[in-house]
């Protein structure tokens, strides 16, 4: 009985792991021993998520404390006959489970999405031929063949090679193809440079190679990421957290109050039955009914926002989390960067010239001294350029106006580098027919090409590969004018040093003129006493949106880090170039790089703090960044984390915020997020960012409109029953207010546009309540003045013989028009409506035109006093009711303009 040993094999002689896996090298594993394989360790598959199904996520949607209040409210209401009560109050909550189910629906996506990295054909070797099978049948031992362009099926130690390079980015990080080898690796060799293993999922960019299934399914370093993923736990976003703390309370004294308010009755003597019904008002009043319909509504709101900004949301509570963010942990390749390698850097004949343009797209400018280059009067430069453009396999293209190389992007660089320069790939292949090739092979460190020039019947070697190894092979170098002359070694080491120290990947170019009868390359006889051309310089570059964003970030008081499976001088220049340099970083302290193998010596207890402080993370592993991930949610901070690879998703699920990319993101990585941008743009982060905040603000505007309006009901109802009156207000009154002011009236503040200096501000404290000292008493102001108000109304109609229902009305309009003008109050918390410009939101004015109308039906319509117990008032009452509507607007005012005129007199003070 085997077992797959996918940990281990990397550090084992190629013959042990063949051994331990009972296969044969030469012929692979015969067709009954793959079928009782695939019976003992299962299909190539990962395995699928259990997710919960339409009903239990519907009835989920009902497990929220102040939502077990009005279902107790609904019962107990219909246990006493008053059905149209108790309808009203059922509608309510089951409206508000309909809006939370269906949103959650929209975003629920399938993780089995992971499923489709593995879901392709493979070529392996059984009973000695060639057989083509499905990914998922392929089990441990058996051979499987690569070419370039194939996906790898399993987790494979390589057996044979043939100038193999495999792209690992979106597992590893790493920005460019890696050159694969057969050679024994260390035990404690990381990931990334395992040269004898490929992994699932990745993918074949050159060259063929056998390897022998080590593991499959979830024994994969893919079925690991998935069992990582399954590990990292859901984070409460700081709004949910606020939100279901503040209702655990609300909960108590509700219950707490609603007891008071049944026994106090009962002591006074009043009937049970209405005491019920005073108990319930007085709950059903105090619930802010609203409010998760309210925050799911404004979140979907601020959804559609954050999508014409190439933001996809995919769960609801993003949309704030991602405002209160204090750390953005970022993916380097391809989120930072533009994971097309460019050429930055060229030295030519002594001479150091500057590339411009990003990315495949030969669109750009070759420079000297900020000087333009007439590469006819640049001898040694042109023949740079035409080794690099010559002495190549790739292929550059435009399609549907998106650049594209089919082959190396090492390679690419330099196709689009030459075109810079205004070099023709078809006219000078066309004038420089290649005769021979010695491919590129890593024991080489070269590759070699033989061109006829048709101009003048000559031959040429080109040669591009490791510097040493070219300069190696040169007795001199050509000069800026095109004449030979003896190799400056000093030179070409210390621009090589410049070069190498801004993070740029190096490649050495050299020539040869022979013999026009020379049609095979001999490396013994041709690639001898070369001349040098020069170097050509090249990284994986910064996107520019990004560094304007990270610097934005940065101004908003968030702390921006790298993280990624490159080299750490890479991630360094990189982080230079975007400036995180200069990062405001958390504590004051000057940036910091850290490698894997740092980050692993460190103990559990200093962790937080070292990676509070670092800002670069190079060579890190895929459960190091979920480490980094819970060392800085440790230290308390809301953490967002950028990435569009497979080694992204562990730490983009554990993060309050996981951010993939739309275009180039991994199906993995889309999954594991919580939002993704669809543009691939990190500066759409900032933009997200702004409407985050923006959203919180406006949630926030919402609570302090809303909750004084609960908290105006409980007092009248306990004031009622503290003095043995009748209730000012009924149960199914309060649910008029507090549903269609919410709607009419509150929500129109989640369309209110983000105010001034947004983006200048530091972000919120996590550990801030949601409702400050100040905005408390806010609310008790308010909900005194409606105390006041709505009481005061009530006795005054009384009190000159008009009905019950009549005063009851009054005081249900005083509730709305308090409300009402309450609003624009709300628009600012500090500012004055004026400031802010009277109609900057149609919104509410829609909204009060909408609420007017459905007052007066409530007032004057009989099905509407059928239904709400109300009676038609008459003009003598509407006169006080709005005139306590606009007292209460300019007392509130007064009392912002107090609060800001200390605050500044504070500030001068310091």
């Amino acid at each position: 009985m085997i077992d797959q040993v996918n940990r281990d094999t990397h550090q084992l002689p190629i013959h042990e792991v063949l051994l331990l896996l009972e296969t044969d090298a030469s012929r692979g594993l015969n067709h009954d021993e793959a079928r009782r394989r695939l019976q003992q360790f299962g299909p190539n598959v990962l395995p699928s998520v259990q997710r919960h199904g339409p009903f239990i996520r519907f009835l989920l949607q009902f497990h929220y404390p102040l939502i077990y209040i009005l279902l107790g409210a609904t019962i107990i209401t219909a246990l006493l006959g008053e059905w149209v009560d108790s309808s009203v109050i059922f509608g309510v909550v089951l409206v508000n489970a309909v809006v939370g189910f269906i949103q959650e629906s929209r975003a629920e996506r399938a993780l089995e999405a992971l499923m489709t990295m593995v879901k392709t054909e493979a070529t392996v070797l059984r009973e000695g031929n060639k057989h083509r099978v499905p990914s998922a049948d392929v089990v441990p031992g058996d051979l499987v063949l690569l070419q370039s362009g194939d996906k790898v099926p399993a987790d494979l130690r390589l057996v044979s090679i043939h100038e193999l390079q495999v792209d690992e980015s979106a597992l590893t990080g790493e920005s460019v193809p890696v050159v694969k080898e057969e050679s024994l690796l260390s035990p404690d060799t990381a990931l990334a440079d395992r040269r004898n293993m490929v992994y699932s999922g990745t993918l074949v960019t050159y060259g063929q190679g056998v390897g022998v299934a080590v593991g499959t399914g979830p024994v994969t370093e893919i079925g690991r990421i998935h069992q990582l993923i399954g590990s990292a736990t859901d984070i409460a976003t700081p709004l949910t957290k606020k939100i279901a703390h503040f209702s655990k309370i609300l909960t108590v004294v509700i219950l707490g109050l609603a007891a008071v308010t049944f026994g106090i009755g009962v002591w006074w003597g009043q009937p049970v039955v209405e005491m019920f019904m005073a108990a319930v008002a007085l709950a059903v009043g105090a619930i802010p009914e609203g409010l998760p319909a309210a925050v799911t509504i404004t979140l979907a709101i601020g959804v559609n926002r954050m999508a014409k900004r190439h933001v996809l949301i995919r769960k609801l509570p993003a949309v704030e989390t991602l405002g209160s963010t204090t750390v953005i942990c970022s993916d380097k390749t391809g989120t930072l960067t533009e994971n097309q390698m460019t050429v930055q850097a060229i030295l030519a004949g002594g001479q150091e010239f500057e590339v411009s343009g990003t990315g495949y797209e030969p669109m750009g400018d070759i420079s000297h001294d900020g000087k333009s280059i007439d590469l006819e009067k640049a001898t040694a430069l042109r023949e740079c350029l035409l080794a690099g453009m010559l002495c190549n396999d790739t292929q550059l293209m435009d399609r549907d106006n998106q650049w594209m190389i089919v082959g190396d992007p090492t390679e690419g660089a330099l196709l689009a580098a030459a075109q810079k320069a205004g070099l023709d790939e078809w006219e000078v292949s066309k004038h420089s027919i290649r005769v021979d090739v010695i491919p590129f092979e890593s024991q080489r460190q070269y590759m070699a090409t033989l061109h006829h020039r048709i101009d003048n019947s000559s031959k040429v070697i080109y040669m591009k590969g490791a510097m040493e190894k070219v300069l190696s092979l040169c007795t001199q170098e050509l000069g800026p004018d095109g004449r030979e002359r003896p190799c400056d070694l000093e030179t070409i080491s210390q621009h090589a040093q410049i070069f190498g120290e801004c993070g740029l990947r190096l490649l050495g170019f050299a020539k040869r003129i022979v013999s026009p009868e020379t049609d095979t390359l001999d490396p013994a006889r041709h690639l001898s006493g070369l001349t040098w051309l020069g170097l050509q310089g090249m990284m994986d570059p910064p996107r520019s949106e990004a560094i304007r964003a990270a610097h934005a970030c940065q101004s908003a008081g968030i702390a921006v880090k790298m993280i990624t499976g490159d080299h750490a001088v890479t991630a360094k220049a990189i982080a230079q170039e975007i400036g995180l340099d200069r990062a405001t970083v958390i504590n004051g302290e000057g940036p910091r790089i850290m490698t894997g193998s740092d980050l692993a010596a460190y103990p559990v207890t200093q962790l937080p703090d070292n990676v509070n402080e670092t800002i670069v993370f190079a060579r890190v592993a895929p459960e190091q960044k979920l480490r980094i991930v819970d060392a800085l949610q440790a230290r308390g901070h809301i953490v967002a984390m950028t990435g569009d690879g497979v080694n992204d998703a562990p730490a983009l699920k554990q993060a309050d915020v996981g951010v993939a990319m739309g275009r180039g993101g991994t199906e993995v990585a889309k999954e594991a997020a919580d939002m993704i941008l669809t543009d691939d743009n990190f500066a759409s982060i900032e933009a997200a960012v702004e409407e985050g905040r923006g959203v919180f603000d406006n949630l926030t505007k919402f609570i302090i409109w809303t909750l004084p309006t609960n908290l105006g009901e409980g007092l009248v109802i306990l004031a009622a029953i503290g003095a043995g009156l009748a209730l000012p207000i009924l149960p199914v009154q309060i649910l008029w207010i507090n549903m269609t002011t919410a709607v009419a009236l509150g929500l129109m503040l989640v369309f209110e546009p983000k105010e001034a200096g947004i983006m200048v501000r530091p972000p919120r404290d996590p550990k801030r309540p949601l409702l400050t000292g100040e905005l408390v008493w806010r609310i008790l102001l308010v909900g005194t003045l409606l105390l006041v108000g709505a009481f005061g109304m009530f006795l005054w109609v009384q009190a000159r013989g008009d009905t019950l229902e009549e005063a009851r009305t009054t005081a249900v309009n005083v509730f709305v028009m308090v409300e009402l003008l309450y609003l624009f109050n709300c628009r600012s918390l500090q500012r004055p409506m004026f400031q802010l410009g009277v109609f900057s939101n149609p919104w509410v004015t829609g909204g009060v035109l909408i609420m007017i109308t459905l007052q007066l039906l409530f007032t004057y319509a009989p099905s509407m006093n059928f239904l709400f117990h109300t009676a038609p008032i008459g003009l003598e009452t509407w006169v006080p009711i709005i005139g306590i509507g606009l007292g209460s607007y300019f007392i509130v005012e007064i009392e912002k303009w107090v609060r800001q005129q200390r605050a500044a007199s504070q500030t001068r003070s310091r």
